[in-house]
């Protein structure tokens, strides 16, 4: 698939991935675990760019569920030197191409020194005006609406929130992803077919596209699959063909 045949005006907005593959990617070659997913960050680099250089306006990544954290403690520990070490060759990058760095989860669990290095790029690239790269961190989709449910439900004890006003808008403005639009497309590499307690909320209406592609071996090829795919698609939400013609 070639860039050039995407219609840019039906891109989607926002993009959501769940980087599926890097163990088995890993094993397949007889290396560690750390090896796949070394090779899963370089393929993130690419992603980013290339998703800044086709003007999308949010980039969501999976890169580590609250769930991860029950990984052999070795691994873990790989994957939080993993994290620190991209954040720290990729912060001048991300801030001069104008994309603005957005973090998701529960980012109490991380370590203090991961913490630190995800603040440092919140705060450096905050006035960006260009790509959001959300990175979804030590994250739960399901944890994400009960702590959304449980500050509202607080609101209501204080009389700052009638239980009447609840609504979708209102319950989404209490989610880490407030402000961004929810995702149009949700790419899953590594063929299985779950969402894995990702963006449960915000999927409502999403596009999904898998493909059996190991995430250490997408390439930007594999991007435009996705895209292109997702372009041929009609999006329906919950209306017919012909209440679709008649907007």
């Amino acid at each position: 698939m070639d860039e050039k045949k995407l219609i840019k005006e039906k891109l989607p907005k926002h993009i959501a991935i769940i980087m599926d593959g890097n163990g088995r990617w890993a094993k397949k070659r007889s290396l560690a675990r750390i090896m796949g997913h070394r090779k899963g960050m370089e393929v993130v680099r690419e992603v980013v760019r290339t998703c800044h250089e086709l003007d999308l306006e949010v980039l969501s990544l999976y890169a580590f569920s609250s769930e991860n954290w029950q990984r052999p403690r070795s691994e873990v520990k790989a994957l939080m030197t993993l994290l620190k070490r991209y954040l720290r060759s990729e912060i001048a990058e991300l801030h001069k191409n104008n994309i603005k760095m957005n973090a998701i989860g529960d980012l109490k669990r991380l370590p203090e020194d991961v913490v630190s290095l995800v603040h440092e790029a919140i705060e450096k690239t905050k006035d960006n005006k260009g790509m959001v790269l959300n990175v979804a961190l030590s994250y739960s989709g399901r944890g994400e609406i009960i702590r959304a449910v449980t500050e509202i439900g607080q609101k209501i004890l204080t009389h700052q929130v009638q239980p009447s006003a609840i609504d979708e808008t209102m319950l989404s403005q209490y989610l880490d992803t407030a402000g961004l639009p929810d995702p149009d497309l949700l790419i899953r590499t590594s063929g299985e077919l779950r969402v894995s307690n990702f963006l449960l909320w915000q999927i409502a209406y999403t596009e999904m596209y898998v493909t059996d592609v190991l995430w250490p071996d997408f390439k930007k090829e594999d991007l435009y699959n996705a895209l292109d795919d997702y372009q041929k698609r009609k999006r329906r939400f919950g209306l017919t063909d012909e209440q679709i013609r008649s907007n």
